[in-house]
């Protein structure tokens, strides 16, 4: 056992693998500009850019780049009918708009939406479990949508003119 322990490591670690770290950013101090910036969304994307190192200025002139959220918008559509007429199954999407630029205003991020979606079937004999797993759904989508942001940031630079 312990033989195929060291075995899989050493193949992992010949194949270039490695565990994913802390992004490293091409600027040091970001301002982060939100329409809304008391949301959990915000408070997320601050807490993992701290953790990856990234400078929060007070004000965008103290700034390297800055990142404007121009919008997030969860939003729930019906995917499917049964045959009494009742939903049978939900689609969610969550949708944060942004660009990043430093300033001279020249992007680093042009204007971009992204947008993520996440299907769940719908019973509305189990009520309480579907309001619980469409929270979980939100705050599962919150997550991925900080971690696409930190990664398309890691990878920003100034964009030619």
């Amino acid at each position: 056992m312990r033989t195929l322990l060291l075995l899989t490591v050493l193949l992992l670690t010949a194949c270039g693998f490695h565990l994913r770290g802390q992004a490293g950013m091409p600027f040091d101090t970001l301002y982060l500009d939100a329409a809304n910036p008391k949301t959990a969304f915000i408070a997320d994307l601050r807490r993992n850019l701290e953790a990856n190192n990234v400078k929060l200025v007070s004000s965008a002139e103290q700034a390297d780049v800055v990142l404007d959220i121009v919008s997030e918008v969860p939003e729930k559509q019906i995917l499917a009918l049964g045959g009494s007429g009742r939903v049978n199954e939900f689609q969610l999407l969550y949708r944060v708009s942004l660009r990043a630029h430093d300033l001279k205003q020249q992007d680093w991020i042009p204007a971009e939406e992204i947008v993520l979606r996440r299907d769940y079937l719908y019973d509305d004999t189990k009520i309480l479990a579907k309001e619980a797993e469409e929270a979980l759904l939100y705050q599962s989508m919150r997550s991925d949508m900080v971690q696409q942001i930190v990664r398309r940031l890691s990878r920003a630079k100034p964009q030619p003119q």
